[in-house]
C-alpha cells in the first residue's frame, strides 16, 4: 500500500512539473523562416559581373556583355572560402543596377548567354546553387529592383513584365533559397536601352511591394524576406557592419516624408541601427559590410582587406549584439577569391573556433534567486548550457530582476560572457549586470541591454573568478534566459578595436 502510495506521490509531481505553465510570450514574436535565419548568423554577399571587369560599383547599363569572361570561375572555391570563415551561407548578387543578368533569363538579352563566358552557354547561378548543395551551405539570391539597361524602366511594365517574371525565374530554377535580398538603389542616371537620361520612380509606391513580397511567400516559402522595410529582416541602416549596443528585433519602419508608406530605399534607415522597444513588427537586422573597401574586386585594393581581427571585432558589433552579418566578397577578374582574401576568411573561422569551442561554463552550479513556480526540472537554470537555445531558465510572473549565482569549482580565465534569450517568447530583458566575486565582496565587471538573440559581453581584460553573478536590472516581463556562456577568447595577435 506505501509502495503504491509513493507512485501515486511521484507521478503527481512529475505530472505537476510537466504541466506548469511557460511564460507568456511579449511582444511580437518571430516567424519559424526568421528563427531558422537568426540561427544562420553569418553569411555571405557575392557581387561578380560587368562592374568586376570595368572596375566600378555601378555599371551604367550600357556594358558590353562581351567584357564578362572569367576564365577560371570556380563556385566550390568561392564557396568554400565562406565555409571556412565559418559562414554558414551565401546571397548571390544575380543581377545588380547595371541589369546584367548571370543567368539564362528569358526576360533580357542582357544576360550571360550574350557572354563569351562557356560560349553562351554558362549558367552562374547554378554553379552556385551546385556548390552550396556539395559544401553543405545555403543560398539566398539578389536581384537588383533598379535596372539601368532596361528601356522599360520607370514604367508599370519593367515591374510586371521584366522585374517581377526575373524574380520566378529566380524562385523558381535556384531553390531552396534561405533568404530574397531587396536593396533600397532606385533610379537615377542610367543606360536605359539607349535614352541616356535620368528616371525617377515614387520610391514608396512603384514596385508594389506587397505583391512582389507574395512571389516569395508563394515559390520560396522558408525564405525571409530582407529590405529596408523587411517585411523579415530589416536593414541595419550603415554599411560598416555594426548594430548598436542596445539592439532591438522589434522595429516599426517609418517613411522620411508624411503621410507615405515606407519603403527600400524611403525609410528613416539609422532607426534601423538600434531598432524599437516598442517596434510594431519583429523584424530584426542584417549588418552588411564588404571584406574589401569596394563590394566589387578592384585590384587598386589589394592589399585592404579586413583582417582577421577586423572581422573578430565586427562579429561581435554585428551577431554579439543579436543581429546576424552579411560579409561582401569579391571574386576578382579570374573569377576567384583572391589569396589575400581566402587568408582572411580563414583567420576569422580558425578565431571564432578556439574562442567559442568550450564554455568555461559548463559543469557549473546554477543557484538562481527564483525558478518559475519552483520547478527546476521544466524552468532551472541548468537549462542554461544544455545547447539547446530554446530550452530556458524562467522566473515566476513577477520576478523582473532575479539574480543567478555560477559556482565554477575553479577559478578560470575569461573575457567573453555570452547572453540568450529564448525569443520564441519575445525580447523580455533590457538591462543585465555581470559580478565576479574578489575576496569576499562582488565586483561588478560589466553591464549590458537588450539581450535578444545573443548578447556576446566582450571585456576589456582577462578576469579570473571562481564564482559570478547576473543579475537582470531591468525587464519587461519575467525571465526566459536560454544560454549563458564563458569564454575565453584567442589574442594573439591582440584583436584590432575598430570605431562604431
Amino acid at each position: 500500500m506505501k509502495k503504491h502510495l509513493s507512485f501515486i506521490l511521484v507521478l503527481a509531481l512529475y505530472t505537476s512539473a510537466f504541466c506548469q505553465a511557460p511564460p507568456k510570450p511579449y511582444g511580437p514574436l518571430p516567424s519559424q523562416r526568421q528563427l531558422n535565419w537568426q540561427e544562420t548568423g553569418m553569411y555571405c554577399l557575392i557581387h561578380f559581373g560587368p562592374d568586376t571587369f570595368t572596375d566600378k560599383e555601378w555599371g551604367y547599363g550600357d556594358e558590353d556583355p562581351a567584357i564578362f569572361n572569367p576564365t577560371q570561375f570556380n563556385a566550390m572555391q568561392i564557396v568554400g572560402a565562406a565555409k571556412k570563415g565559418g559562414f554558414k551561407g551565401i546571397i548571390v548578387v544575380a543581377k545588380h543596377h547595371d541589369g546584367f543578368c548571370l543567368w539564362p533569363t528569358k526576360t533580357t538579352e542582357h544576360n550571360i548567354s550574350k557572354s563569351p563566358y562557356k560560349n553562351g552557354k554558362g549558367d552562374i547561378l547554378r554553379e552556385y546553387r551546385q556548390a552550396c548543395d556539395k559544401l553543405g551551405m545555403k543560398m539566398g539570391v539578389y536581384c537588383s529592383p533598379w535596372d539601368r539597361n532596361s528601356a522599360l524602366y520607370g514604367k508599370p511594365e519593367y515591374v510586371t513584365d521584366v522585374y517581377r517574371k526575373q524574380l520566378r525565374e529566380l524562385y523558381t530554377n535556384y531553390g531552396p533559397l534561405f533568404i530574397v535580398w531587396h536593396d533600397g538603389a532606385n533610379g537615377g542616371d542610367g543606360y536605359y536601352g539607349g535614352a541616356k537620361e535620368v528616371r525617377k520612380i515614387d520610391r514608396s509606391t512603384y514596385y508594389g511591394w506587397d505583391d512582389t513580397w507574395g512571389i516569395a511567400r508563394k515559390l520560396q516559402p522558408g525564405a525571409v524576406i530582407f529590405g529596408d522595410v523587411g517585411p523579415d529582416v530589416r536593414w541595419v541602416g550603415n554599411e560598416s557592419g555594426y548594430a548598436g549596443q542596445t539592439y532591438w528585433a522589434t522595429y516599426t519602419p517609418h517613411a522620411p516624408e508624411a503621410g507615405k508608406a515606407p519603403g527600400n530605399g524611403f525609410v528613416l534607415d539609422k532607426e534601423g541601427i538600434e531598432g524599437h522597444r516598442d517596434g510594431k513588427y519583429w523584424m530584426p537586422a542584417e549588418c552588411d559590410v564588404p571584406l574589401r573597401p569596394g563590394w566589387f574586386y578592384h585590384q587598386k585594393e589589394d592589399g585592404k582587406t579586413k583582417t582577421p581581427d577586423q572581422l573578430m571585432d565586427l562579429y561581435y558589433k554585428s551577431v554579439g549584439r543579436g543581429a546576424c552579418l552579411d560579409l561582401g566578397l569579391a571574386p576578382d577578374k579570374r573569377g576567384l577569391i583572391t589569396t589575400e582574401d581566402e587568408n582572411a576568411l580563414m583567420g576569422l573561422g580558425a578565431n571564432l573556433r578556439m574562442t567559442f569551442k568550450t564554455n568555461l561554463a559548463k559543469g557549473a552550479t546554477f543557484s538562481a534567486s527564483n525558478v518559475r513556480g519552483g520547478n527546476r526540472l521544466k524552468f532551472g537554470p541548468a537549462h542554461l548550457t544544455d545547447n539547446d537555445r530554446y530550452s530556458y531558465w524562467a522566473t515566476d510572473d513577477g520576478v523582473l530582476t532575479p539574480e543567478l549565482i555560477i559556482d565554477l569549482h575553479q577559478a578560470k580565465t575569461f573575457d567573453v560572457i555570452q547572453l540568450r534569450e529564448n525569443i520564441k517568447l519575445g525580447q523580455r530583458i533590457d538591462g543585465v549586470a555581470i559580478d565576479i566575486m574578489v575576496g569576499k565582496e562582488w565586483q561588478e565587471i560589466a553591464t549590458a541591454t537588450s539581450i535578444g538573440a545573443n548578447k556576446l559581453i566582450r571585456l576589456d581584460k582577462p578576469v579570473k573568478a571562481r564564482k559570478i553573478r547576473l543579475r537582470v536590472t531591468n525587464a519587461a516581463a519575467c525571465v526566459a534566459l536560454s544560454d549563458f556562456g564563458l569564454y575565453n577568447e584567442l589574442r594573439f595577435p591582440p584583436p584590432v578595436k575598430m570605431e562604431d
